[in-house]
């Protein structure tokens, strides 16, 4: 049985099958690995599973010169976490789990669109506080997102799940940037030609673009200012795909309506000036968080594992 090393705990059913399999050490901690950890992790183990946030950058890899660890089987579709080509140039593997997270992905955007469009987060503080008046009919008035246009940054698995929502269940017209011409959408959808476009056009922008060096500060201080006064801005993919800054003056002079947001650029870390705004969702990364899917995550994970540790080309390998 290889030494596996799980990052941080998984539901049990995984945690089960897991320690059926391999010889399992799980770290106590909810907590990210950092630098030293992963360094240690690919000197003392066969394989890895890494989580979100776990420190492994081209710097770790120096740290090891002859790692034993030969797989990092990734929880979760994104791995901007993992710097790939230093794993490889180390011989390791990196695998990940699509596919798995698309559908719970796509309805925490829908969730933030809806909660953002409709102020349900400034509605839902107004009515804890006590301090609600009762209904009148100018109260708190936000945006009907029917027949409004979504737009999509993105138009992967989870961009496409977006859309399907938006179209068919809301009756959205949607447009998409995307770097590589995409043929099938699943529902009419436009593809516009440059970000720009995208912008200025959608009374909602969700943002669903992994995140990797060519994405990050994607959405700037002029991406944001082609947007429309009323418009929303949604995030569910990584936090520095937005430059934050930009996005917090844009919605304290109210150059923006508002934005709903599941990922910040240094999570858990939310700049209080973001916290204190009215005019945003701020969710804590719930977007994989249901039981079943975070359960069909490893399941992925450990099927990655065993195709590896079985000599054949993992299912998922990035």
């Amino acid at each position: 049985m290889g030494r596996l090393l799980v990052s941080r705990a998984l539901p049990d059913a995984v945690m089960q099958r897991l320690n059926a399999a391999f010889d399992v050490t799980v770290r106590p901690t909810t907590q990210p690995m950092n630098r030293q950890e992963a360094t240690a992790a690919l000197a003392g183990y066969d394989a890895v599973l890494p989580t979100l946030g776990d420190a492994f950058g081209a710097q770790t890899f120096e740290g090891v010169r002859n790692p034993s660890c030969r797989i990092l089987a990734n929880f979760g579709v994104g791995y901007n976490h993992i710097d790939v080509e230093a794993a490889r140039a180390r011989g390791i593997v990196v695998t990940n789990t699509p596919g798995a997270v698309t559908d719970a992905t796509a309805d925490i955007a829908m969730t933030l669109i809806l909660m953002t469009a409709r102020r349900a987060g400034e509605g839902e503080r107004l009515a804890r506080s006590g301090a609600w008046q009762g209904w009148h009919p100018t109260q708190m008035l936000g945006m009907h997102i029917g027949g409004k246009i979504l737009g999509i940054v993105g138009m992967g698995r989870i961009g496409r799940a977006i859309a399907r929502r938006a179209h068919l269940g809301f009756d959205m017209d949607v447009v998409f940037f995307n770097r590589s011409p995409v043929a099938d959408t699943g529902v009419p959808a436009r593809q516009l030609a440059t970000l720009h476009e995208v912008m200025s056009v959608s009374d909602v922008v969700a943002v669903a673009v992994p995140g990797t060096a060519e994405t990050h500060h994607m959405i700037d201080a002029a991406a944001l200012g082609a947007m429309k006064p009323q418009a929303r801005l949604v995030n569910i993919s990584r936090g520095d795909v937005v430059d934050e800054t930009a996005l917090i003056t844009a919605l304290q002079s109210g150059q923006i309506a508002g934005a709903g947001l599941d990922v910040y650029e240094n999570e858990p870390e939310i700049p209080d000036s973001l916290r204190r705004l009215e005019n945003t969702v701020l969710l804590p990364h719930l977007g994989t968080n249901a039981e079943d899917v975070r359960s069909n995550m490893g399941m992925m994970a450990l099927e990655n594992l065993r195709a590896f540790f079985r000599g054949e080309e993992p299912p998922n390998q990035v």
